[in-house]
Parts: structure tokens; C-alpha cells; sequence
């Protein structure tokens, strides 16, 4: 069996550097890391305190990884439920887990990555946030080595799972539901991240509807932003009847410019954040239960770790119409 010292000599450093650069502390060198990286891959070296803890009761860990919003932190409301509710899941199953933000995870490389969480006892990852251009993300799932549970992304194989809602078809049944009351032939939408996996389902289900319905739509990105989305806002919808957004943040944002624009379009939002009720104008929205999202993510993951194969898990949803007194209770 291969021991740190096996490493340490095949390195040509010292046990201690070995011990620093498997637990990630500071104060190493690029040049000695990979060094020491090269030696654990080629001796296939597992370090003690990861086989130390397969024989304990800690065995099984797994890791809640989450990608802050760097533009803005109104949105982390929904982090914070998508934790609190895996979380609270985890406590409920017996399950070990530990939350990991992908910035501390940016200096690394994807098999750096992968042997970080190794040493820590990482089995099952759960991923929040994903996107088209966190390649590394898409190398440890690609690689097999973690039972993992993607959230709003499509990744679902034999050792991966995805959870979400339908977000197709709730895009399509908010704006049609919104139509009912407002008539109009056109629509101003305002749509996310282009490297969004969720985008480009709710962007499918527009088109789909705009086609069923015979209405134009001029569509431009707002990045999840209030700040653009209301930019957006005030430059286009004086041309368009309605005003349909991805997101409850920038719905809020095109709603504020409405109002500074002293003109009335209804305005459909995407997500039911609390943040919508303080807004003072009604708004229709998906409502998603990110609390449960989180939990039947950590169970999804308990179930791959028993041996069971990957699936795509679509979740329920609401489309409601928040108010103040909605979220006050």
C-alpha cells in the first residue's frame, strides 16, 4: 500500500509538503503542487485521513456545491433555501454534508478538484448553479467519480441524477395564464444568462407560445440583472404590450421602469422570490419550492449511493400572483 513517504520520496519532497498539498494549505508552490499531484496519480495514492474515515462513521459525505451571484445578492434567498432545505434533509437521512462555494474551487483544476474533495471524503456531490461555462463542474461529473445530483441542469446518467422543474412549460403557462386577463400581440422578454440551462428551456417554451398564439416577441438578454432588465425595459416596451421576464428580479426592475415611464404593461415575473411581495404591484410567477428542491436533491443523492441508477426528476410548481400579505404570514 502506498504511503505518504512513498510520495514525499517520488516527489523529491518533503512528508509535510505532501501533507500541505493533499489538505490544501497556502504557502506551496504551483510548480511543487504539481509535482506532488503527479506523484499521488501515478502511485494511485489514497492519503490516510480519507482511509481513516471510509472505515468510520463518517463514510459518505457529501458536498452542497453552490454558485454565489457575483452582480447582485437579492437572488441569494434562493441559495439559501436551496440549503437550508438539503440541509435539513441531510439531518433527517443521517447523511454527513458540507457546503463548498465554487469560488473556493476556481484555482483549481478539474482533477486538483476531484482529489480535494477525495480527501475529505466526498462520495455524492449535489451542484446548484451549474452552467454551460463552469467546464471543470462538467469535468467531475464527466469523470464518474462522485454519485452526483445536478439542480436546473440536464445531466442524468448511471451515476448522475437531475432535479428540477418543468421550466418549459412553466414559462408557457404563466404567460398564457397572464393572456387571459391582458390581451396583446407582442411581447418584450427578457431573458437570462444565454449559458444558462434554464434559459434555454423557458426560451423554448416562449417560442412555443408566441407560434400558438400568433404574437410577435422581441427578446433581449437582462442576464438575471434588475438593473438591466429595467434598462431594457425602458428602451423597448413602449412598442410591446407585455412585458415577460425570467426571472422575479428583473421583473422587478421592468416593473420600476414602468412605473418611471408612466405607462401600464402587465409584467409576468419567473421564480416567486420573497423579494416580489415588497414590490407594491401585483405580479404573476412561477413559484418554485426551493427548500424542497434542495431536499429531494439530497435524497436523490442518498439514492444514487445505495446503488441506484441516475434519473431526470421534474418537480411541481405554482403560478401565483404575490402580494404583500402573501409573504408576511
Amino acid at each position: 500500500m502506498t504511503s505518504i513517504r512513498d510520495v514525499a520520496k517520488h516527489a523529491g519532497v518533503a512528508i509535510s509538503t505532501v501533507s500541505k498539498v493533499v489538505n490544501n494549505y497556502p504557502g506551496v508552490s504551483q510548480e511543487t503542487k504539481e509535482k506532488v499531484n503527479k506523484a499521488i496519480e501515478e502511485l494511485d495514492f489514497v492519503p490516510n485521513a480519507v482511509a481513516a474515515a471510509l472505515s468510520s462513521k463518517q463514510a459518505g459525505r457529501i458536498a452542497l456545491i453552490v454558485s454565489l451571484n457575483k452582480v447582485t445578492k437579492a437572488i441569494d434567498e434562493i441559495n439559501m433555501q436551496y440549503i437550508s432545505g438539503a440541509i435539513n434533509q441531510a439531518q433527517q437521512l443521517g447523511l454527513d454534508v458540507i457546503t463548498l462555494f465554487t469560488s473556493m474551487l476556481e484555482d483549481k483544476s478539474t482533477d486538483e478538484i476531484i482529489r480535494y474533495l477525495k480527501a475529505q471524503n466526498i462520495a455524492g456531490l449535489v451542484i446548484f448553479g451549474i452552467s454551460k461555462t463552469k467546464k471543470k463542474l462538467h469535468g467531475i461529473i464527466n469523470s464518474g467519480a462522485f454519485k452526483t445530483v445536478v439542480v436546473d441542469a440536464p445531466f442524468y446518467n448511471a451515476h448522475t441524477s437531475s432535479v428540477w422543474i418543468d421550466n418549459k412549460q412553466a414559462q408557457y403557462d404563466i404567460v398564457e395564464k397572464t393572456l387571459k386577463y391582458d390581451k396583446c400581440d407582442s411581447i418584450l422578454y427578457i431573458a437570462g444568462e444565454k449559458q444558462s440551462y434554464v434559459m434555454d428551456e423557458r426560451l423554448a417554451g416562449m417560442e412555443e407560445l408566441v407560434k400558438e398564439h400568433n404574437i410577435s416577441m422581441l427578446v433581449k438578454y437582462g442576464d438575471f440583472s434588475e438593473l438591466k432588465a429595467r434598462e431594457i425595459t425602458m428602451k423597448h416596451a413602449q412598442k410591446r404590450g407585455m412585458v415577460v421576464c425570467a426571472s422575479d428580479l428583473m421583473a422587478i426592475g421592468a416593473m420600476k421602469a414602468l412605473i418611471d415611464m408612466d405607462i401600464f404593461r402587465p409584467v409576468c415575473g419567473f421564480d416567486g422570490i420573497t423579494l416580489m411581495g415588497y414590490v407594491g404591484m401585483q405580479m404573476n410567477t412561477v413559484k418554485q419550492n426551493f427548500a424542497r428542491i434542495g431536499s429531494e436533491a439530497v435524497t436523490e443523492c442518498g439514492r444514487l449511493l445505495s446503488g441506484e441508477t441516475g434519473r431526470n426528476i421534474k418537480l411541481d410548481y405554482e403560478l401565483v400572483r404575490m402580494r404583500y400579505e402573501d409573504i408576511i404570514r
